[in-house]
């Protein structure tokens, strides 16, 4: 039993574990070990029967319980109809005048399906690589040849980029391991030759964390440049860093597809309606009568998180628990330069398959203006925009100033005060002696009743005629004041027009 929960995926262990009243949080491996720890401890009817349906449904053929029951590294051993002939080529297989192990398909081992590959024939199935030796680096050849309609598709496919086909012969190497499907993963020191000529393998991603290495982007290795278009048959030589973990190799016929193409997909299949969305959203907000805390909203950003500008194409994950969204173009784009498939709001894995279009912030995009950077999702399924903090304080300040009369300094009636000179502070006062002034120097008062101080006497000067402007403020009669007195400038004293 404990091997059939060895080969259990991660839904199988978390089914297995929930059934049995046990957490099913956590990595494939505190699951295996919860599991397994289970079926040690709490042996029962109802377990065995539980983990024998996970691995049926797993495995349904017989030739799944025989690999199940068989201990760990012990290889499997495939059967021949035509032993004697397979025996004889092999004794007459050399290389380099060294007899050359023949390499055996590696167990049940799957690959991950890959959003912008499309596989269209399998030239080599998955094989797993064979050391040699005990040195470090180690050489495995492999042999396939491409049928005439194989060679027609490749040379009439058109291109995607330029010099670039659409239909390509890629290598591919993964982990050998049976259970579950197997993601691309590049061994140490790997080199391709494909018939005598090395091609490119992609380099290192530069980490700008500290103490963080430089990572390898696995992907699929494009290898038809170097491939012969005929029935010659291909040969191709894997150099690889031998450090203990085994390596599969495996070469396809596939489709390229850009992030254009999946986009135009994505809309085509996947865009989830209005009316689900605000189901969606009733969901999230319906009252939870066991729940102390009443959601009322759900505030949602019309702000892209990958490159922080306005969302085109509304996009997000199904199994994801919230609502933002991130742009799909953009994510499809990233994800062609660089395949990562996870999400940008919660860093949980987003599969293309499980992408979707949200169409109700589609439709709200479109009603909203470029000023709209954030909504709030209501209880009932309705929405209302969120203003800019900014714009708000701003909104608020306006409402609540009070609105003062604008006063013009220029006119000295405006207040009923004289705004140069405590002198003049009775408006009655100020236009008269003004007037009076005016009469004495001889020079015209400005427009718009300026008033005229000077500021060039000296201190001798003002003393002289210093109670000369105090007079006027305890005068009613401005006829009765003395004359004010010049200046050496030959300007009225304690007057200079001010606008």
């Amino acid at each position: 039993m404990c091997n059939m929960v060895k080969s259990f995926r991660v839904s199988d262990l978390q089914t297995l574990l929930s059934s049995m009243g046990r957490s099913k949080s956590g990595l494939k491996q505190d699951l295996v070990g919860r599991a397994l720890k289970l079926v040690q401890t709490e042996y029962s009817p109802e377990l065995l029967k539980n983990v024998r349906q996970l691995y049926e449904s797993r495995f349904p053929k017989s030739t799944g319980w025989l690999a199940a029951r068989r201990p760990e590294g012990v290889p499997v051993v495939y059967s021949n109809l035509n032993s004697s002939s397979n025996l004889t080529s092999r004794g007459a297989d050399y290389l380099n005048g060294i007899s050359k192990p023949l390499p055996a398909p590696a167990a049940e081992v799957k690959l991950v399906p890959l959003p912008f590959y499309h596989t269209l024939d399998t030239l080599l199935s998955p094989t797993e690589l064979i050391a040699h030796n005990n040195e470090k680096l180690q050489d495995s050849p492999h042999m396939f040849e491409l049928t005439p309609k194989q060679a027609d598709q490749i040379r009439n496919a058109g291109e995607i980029r330029p010099g670039i086909g659409s239909i390509q012969v890629v290598l591919r190497i993964c982990y050998t391991d049976s259970i579950g499907v197997q993601e691309d993963q590049y061994p140490p020191n790997i080199a391709v030759k494909v018939n005598q000529s090395y091609c490119h393998v992609p380099g290192y991603y530069p980490s700008n964390k500290p103490g963080v290495e430089p990572r390898r982007p696995c992907r699929p290795v494009n290898i038809t440049p170097w491939l012969h278009l005929s029935s010659v048959p291909n040969r191709i030589t894997v150099t690889w860093g031998n450090f203990g973990k085994r390596y599969s190799v495996a070469v396809y016929l596939v489709r390229v597809f850009t992030a254009a193409d999946l986009f135009n997909q994505l809309k085509l299949c996947s865009v989830e309606s209005a009316e689900r969305c605000r189901e969606r959203i009733q969901d999230k907000l319906r009252f939870d009568p066991e729940s102390e805390i009443a959601t009322t909203g759900l505030r949602v950003s019309l702000i892209c998180p990958l490159v922080k500008m306005r969302l085109g194409v509304p996009c997000r994950v199904l199994t994801c628990a919230h609502l933002q969204c991130f742009d799909a173009v953009f994510f499809l784009q990233m994800n062609e330069k660089k395949p990562t498939w996870t999400c940008p709001v919660c860093d949980k894995p987003a599969p293309y398959e499980l992408l979707t279009i949200d169409g109700l912030l589609s439709e709200i995009l479109k009603e909203t203006t470029e000023d709209i950077e954030e909504i709030e999702y209501l209880t009932d399924g309705s929405w209302r925009p969120i203003r800019d903090e900014k714009e708000r304080d701003r909104e608020r300040e306006r409402s609540n100033t009070p609105e003062y009369p604008v006063v013009d300094i220029c006119i000295p009636e405006a207040n009923g005060h004289s705004p140069a000179h405590s002198s003049t502070s009775l408006t009655g006062k100020s236009s008269s002696s003004s007037a009076g002034m005016a009469g004495i120097t001889g020079a015209a008062v400005p427009q718009g009743g300026g008033t005229v101080v000077d500021l060039t006497l000296d201190s001798s000067s003002e003393e002289e005629g210093g109670g000369a402007g105090g007079d006027s403020e305890d005068t009613e009669d401005s006829a009765d004041s003395p004359n004010p007195k010049r200046g050496r400038y030959n300007y009225d004293k304690d007057l200079v027009t001010a606008y």
